[in-house]
């Protein structure tokens, strides 16, 4: 006998009343009569939504490196709790495939491990290399992911004292040409201004952060669709990089300050540009997991309504990393129910009814 899950409500993105039946980690069509199906019902109302996505996150690290098997579990597991389901991971040190054999974990696409400058870095978390050895590097990490490469693009350079570019334009245009080559999107961490037009004339596929991005260059990314993280939660630390680095590196200490207050503006500007935006909360440094629906509703202080905000921690941000964006038959078979419309207030978001993943309720 085939066991069935079935449950009622609002589907969205669609916006329409539906059952929903799922088996076998997918969403089935409804079981014929006498097909012997054992249908169970899990929730009935409310609002079903394409499970959470938290686009930019580090499952298996923390503020000192790797972290062990345990404590990537119990992360994977903060994000699950508040629905986050499909995870993209944007570097990290530890091997966390046994991950993918866990059916009661989400969904992880991994960008291999940081690639950065020579001492341009948090220590033990990334490869740390010259401009020469960068294709290389990337091509290793590209082979290693999950379809994704990260690059850090500025770091604090200690003889500058300041923000400078980790790479020079001839490194990037080979490397992230090669990443193509490949199959592979790149994506690069940035703050500051400087670093910005190299990575974009050279094709990168994704900002993160992105607080350092000038008017020329928002209309730039809006035309060649390249995507941008601002992961809000984490530029709330600016202020105390800026107050730990003050006595040794007053340049970099005001400059971060800059940056800080100017990040709604900025981020703002990229919104109503047209840049695709989506959801990430930077989770596994100095932040914990299992911030996505805090991080989704924050988007909307950047100018995005609650509906566009969801679609950047759902359904949109689902497509943009090659999956489906609906919950139509045959997708797979991982979402949220909420009591209200999410849509009409993002903070709905926090507090979840039902959390399915691969058809098995988990929350």
């Amino acid at each position: 006998m085939t066991s069935v899950v079935r449950l009622t409500g609002v589907v969205l993105p669609s916006g329409e009343q539906q059952e929903l039946y799922l088996s076998g980690g997918l969403v089935i069509d409804r079981p014929a009569a006498g097909s012997g199906a054992d249908i169970t019902t899990v929730s009935e109302g409310g609002w079903i939504l394409p499970g959470l996505v938290d686009a930019h996150c580090h499952i298996g690290l923390d503020q000192h490196g790797a972290v062990d098997a345990e404590t990537q579990e119990q992360q994977a597991l903060q994000d699950r709790a508040i629905g986050g389901l499909l995870l993209r991971d944007a570097g990290s040190p530890a091997d966390t495939r046994w991950i993918d054999d866990r059916p009661d974990l989400p969904k992880i696409i991994r960008a291999g491990r940081h690639i950065a400058r020579s001492k341009r870095y948090i220590r033990n978390y990334g490869w740390e290399i010259e401009p020469h050895e960068l294709v290389e590097y990337v091509e290793q990490e590209a082979r290693r992911s999950d379809g994704w490469v990260k690059l850090v693009g500025d770091w604090i350079d200690r003889d500058a004292g300041d923000l400078t570019p980790c790479w020079p334009a001839e490194a990037l245009n080979a490397a992230i040409a090669r990443a193509h080559e490949l199959g592979a999107r790149v994506t690069a961490h940035v703050f500051g201004e400087h670093a910005m037009p190299d990575l974009l004339a050279a094709g990168i596929d994704c900002i993160e952060h992105g607080t350092g991005i000038s008017p020329d260059l928002i209309d730039l990314m809006a035309a060649n669709g390249t995507a941008l993280v601002p992961t809000l939660l984490q530029l709330e630390s600016f202020p105390m990089y800026a107050d730990q680095a003050e006595a040794k590196f007053p340049d970099y200490a005001a400059h971060m300050r800059q940056l800080f207050d100017r990040r709604i503006p900025t981020l703002r500007a990229a919104v109503e540009a047209g840049v695709p935006v989506f959801a990430g909360t930077d989770a596994g440094g100095v932040l914990s997991h299992g911030l996505v629906a805090a991080e989704i509703a924050e988007l909307t202080t950047i100018g995005m309504t609650a509906a566009q905000a969801v679609a950047a921690g759902s359904w949109a941000a689902r497509e943009w990393l090659g999956f489906p964006g609906d919950l139509a038959v045959d997708s797979p078979a991982d979402m949220v129910v909420y009591d209200a419309d999410p849509r009409l207030d993002a903070k709905v978001l926090a507090h979840p009814r039902r959390i399915i993943l691969r058809g098995e309720v988990v929350a």
